[in-house]
């Protein structure tokens, strides 16, 4: 980890000397004559206007016209909405509070008449198996700081991750919606303006039937995946999981590592539908590297529809204390302390909205199920896991981490973990996923293996370091 501070470091010392540079040429410029000042307004106003915003994937600064910026800038008024209050979070961010019916989702074409739903009808039961289990994992997670696991000795406790944004002391009201502002920099680190806050998409030509019956399918677009998953004929309302959170190290910047639930219906390779959510580092995406709570949802297999978080029209949020997009603090550590996050996500067995929750009773918001084809009845397969992108550099496998950057056999407090998998049923009951199969593309970058306990049900670990001596 320390290369990766020194890598972003000397990233941020470029960024200075090339701003301070740039700020004297101004200073000297305008110490000139006033003929000079006139040549220096016409350039201003020309459509040649060079703006220099570091590109992560290049790792140079490249200009932009003032056509482009004009665009960029329209688009952004159109997301960042007006806000009534606004917090600067220690890591950078700025948390602009929305009115809850002014924010971006309802936008979208299929919302215009949208009544924004306040609570779920219902929440998933539990099933006595499932408290039982939950109970027992309580119990035992007090005694982790002082026994062993079942794969190694641990001294660690795990807890749960917030977000850094909450240590300002600061909250939205009530009545609004905590949104990270985005900026010119944001857009200008994605391909382009089209492509800011989307996915490509994550697998070629693959159904959902072909996974079940070869499940070494091949990733498309460089993406690679260690993943637990169900059937492909299952009928699924909905998936829990608790989710270990680490900051991975990303070798590029147009590169990303995350750790989510995706519960899916539909074909890979036309009309997926998904919804996702977890955590990721995604310097392209966010500026950093720091592991962020985010959401993701496409209807045509990530061609044209969806986005990340709240970057275009779709997700409703109601909850004023989570900020979608918001970094996690604190994370995990390698032999020392684990933080985790629990995400659950399931279908309002009346209305039919998919819900999302936030550990055990924070309720974020939802996905309309006007904005899906296959969705709109139920999942038909539900994945845990990790992915990566691999964009070979210099002709070799990349160096980006998944989860901790360690190997599943590394066990508890140095492999990263999903644990108390569970799904919702049609009778909106949760229980604990009995068998899963599991998925590496690459075990000698990324694997796998998962387990069953009386205190963690069904769970994983998963994760690696990408390049080294076997993955090349």
């Amino acid at each position: 980890m320390f290369h990766q501070f020194l890598w972003f470091s000397s990233m941020n010392e470029m960024d200075r000397r090339k701003r301070d540079n740039c700020g004297s040429n101004i200073r000297s410029l305008m110490m000139k004559s006033t003929t000079t000042l006139f040549v220096l307004v016409i350039l201003f106003s020309s459509s040649s206007l060079n703006v220099f915003a570091l590109n992560y994937s290049t790792q140079y600064y490249k200009p932009v016209n003032s056509f482009r910026l004009a665009r960029i800038e329209r688009h952004l008024s159109k997301i960042n909405k007006p806000p009534i209050k606004t917090i600067q979070s220690p890591d950078g961010d700025i948390i602009d509070c929305v009115q809850r019916h002014k924010q971006p989702a309802l936008d979208h074409p299929l919302l215009k008449d949208h009544k924004i739903q306040r609570v779920p009808s219902s929440m998933p039961k539990r099933k006595e198996e499932t408290k039982r289990v939950e109970e027992e994992s309580e119990v035992m997670m007090k005694r982790r700081s002082s026994s062993d696991n079942v794969n190694g000795s641990s001294s660690s406790s795990s807890s749960h991750a917030w977000q850094t944004w909450h240590q300002s002391g600061e909250r939205c009201p009530k009545g609004t919606v905590p949104i990270r502002r985005s900026s010119v920099n944001d857009v200008l680190r994605a391909k382009s303006l089209y492509h800011y806050g989307k996915k490509q998409s994550r697998r070629s030509s693959v159904s959902l039937d072909r996974r079940v019956d070869a499940p070494d399918v091949v990733s498309g677009n460089g993406h690679e995946h260690a993943i637990a998953y169900t059937g492909a004929s299952e009928e699924v309302y909905g998936a829990k999981a608790t989710i270990n959170v680490w900051d991975p190290s990303i070798e590029v910047g147009n590169e990303f590592s995350l750790s989510q639930i995706w519960v899916l219906s539909g074909s890979f390779d036309s009309d997926l539908n998904s919804i996702e959510a977890g955590w990721q580092v995604s310097p392209e995406l966010y500026g950093d590297n720091r592991p962020r709570l985010f959401t993701y949802w496409t209807s045509d297999a990530y061609q044209e529809t969806g986005c990340y978080n709240l970057l275009c029209s779709g997700f409703v949020q109601i909850n004023h204390e989570i900020a979608i997009g918001a970094s996690i603090s604190p994370v995990s550590s390698m032999s020392s302390n684990q933080f985790d996050i629990t995400i659950l996500i399931w279908k309002d067995p009346k209305v039919g909205n998919w819900w999302m929750r936030f550990g055990e009773d924070t309720l974020v918001g939802y996905w309309p199920a006007r904005l899906f084809t296959h969705l709109t009845d139920r999942a038909t397969m539900v994945e845990w896991g990790g992915e990566v992108v691999n964009s070979r550099l210099s002709g070799r496998h990349t160096s980006t981490h998944m989860g901790s950057g360690q190997f599943a056999e590394e066990g508890f407090g140095r492999a990263s973990y999903f644990r108390n998998l569970e799904v919702v049923d049609a009778d909106n009951s949760l229980s604990s996923v009995a068998e899963v199969s599991t998925l590496a593309e690459n075990t000698n970058c990324y694997d796998i293996k998962s387990f069953y306990s009386n205190d963690w049900g069904t769970y994983f670990y998963y994760g690696g370091p990408g390049n080294n001596p076997q993955c090349t």
